[in-house]
C-alpha cells in the first residue's frame, strides 16, 4: 500500500505528472504518459523502461479519475 503522503510526493519520471494509485494492481498510473509504473513489495518501480502501456480502455478508465 502506498501512503497518501508520498503519493503527493512522486511524479510520473516521463510527464512530471501526478500519479493515481490503482490498489488492486498494486501500480501507479501516469494518464499524461498512458504508462503503468508497478508496485514491487511496497516500492513503486518508475523507471520508464519497466513501465507498461496503459490499453485504451485503462487510458480511458484512468482519465475519468
Amino acid at each position: 500500500m502506498i501512503e497518501p503522503q508520498l503519493l503527493e510526493l512522486l511524479v510520473c519520471p516521463v510527464t512530471k505528472g501526478r500519479l493515481l494509485y490503482d490498489r488492486d494492481n498494486q501500480e501507479l498510473i501516469s494518464v499524461a504518459g498512458r504508462l503503468a509504473f508497478t508496485i514491487t513489495q511496497g516500492v513503486p518501480i518508475l523507471v520508464e523502461e519497466k513501465a507498461r502501456e496503459l490499453t485504451q480502455s485503462e487510458y480511458d478508465e484512468w482519465s475519468k479519475k
